[in-house]
């Protein structure tokens, strides 16, 4: 059995597709979701859909780390609740897992949605990243169970968590990347931003991490920027209308 962690905050608009995606998957399969204090119909609707509902702190690492430590399943799947997640894509996992049984996880090819130069350049950068051995918890990262618990599971820190644990996912032995079907994830979270302060802001963030800087810290400079960005796209919204 798979099961599928996904964290969620106020994400009402999209969670329901990819509950319904997932119900769809002829595999056996838990659907947990890990919600971080909603104030819209997110926690209604995940149950309506048959997903198992906890609730945590805010903040995707905590809220992983919950999830995981309550999932069942002989493999865990991270994702994120704007993700449109691939027909066949849990058989994929399986298949993945069952052929190579020294592989520890993995994950999705990545492709971003909106057709604009910019998400057309992420699905690249993405694809050539992976190639480096670097991913992210917006591409369905994968993992045995047994593997999760030796290399410590998720860290229940404010940023990077994903970048943290898929570090020590590839130290634990080659994994795979699931070529055919790709992963769609939304590009929302970079409308408004300019593509160069976007790359610049990925690289700095990187950079500080590796530096040892707190994830607190980094957590407050990424919603920082987060907030202006958001105010960014406010303004342009009142200018269109």
């Amino acid at each position: 059995m798979i099961s599928i962690v996904i964290p969620t905050l106020n994400e009402a608009g999209r969670l329901p597709q990819l509950l319904a995606r997932l119900a769809a998957e002829p595999v056996p399969r838990e659907v947990i979701v890990v919600d971080g204090g909603s104030h819209d119909a997110t926690v209604f609707l995940a149950r309506a859909a048959g997903a198992r509902v906890l609730r945590a702190s805010p903040g995707r690492g905590q809220q992983l780390a919950v999830g995981a430590a309550a999932a069942g399943g002989d493999a865990l799947l991270f994702l994120h609740a704007d993700s449109r997640f691939p027909p066949g894509g849990l058989a994929q996992i399986e298949t993945a897992l069952a052929l190579d049984p020294d592989c520890p996880g993995g994950n999705f090819r990545l492709l971003f949605d909106g057709d604009t130069p910019f998400s057309r350049w992420l699905t690249g950068f993405y694809a050539r990243i992976r190639a480096l051995g670097l991913y992210y918890g917006d591409s369905g990262v994968f993992v045995r169970r047994r593997v999760y618990d030796e290399i410590g599971g998720i860290r229940p820190i404010e940023v990077m968590e994903d970048y943290d644990f898929t570090r020590r996912l590839e130290r634990a032995g080659r994994t795979c990347c699931i070529d055919d079907p790709p992963l769609v994830t939304s590009s929302r979270r970079f409308e408004g931003r300019r593509p160069f302060a976007i790359v610049l802001g990925w690289l700095e963030i990187h950079a500080l991490y590796h530096l040892g800087v707190s994830p607190g810290l980094l957590a407050r400079r990424y919603e920082s920027q987060r907030s202006q960005a958001y105010e960014s796209r406010s303004l342009l919204r009142r200018v269109d209308g």
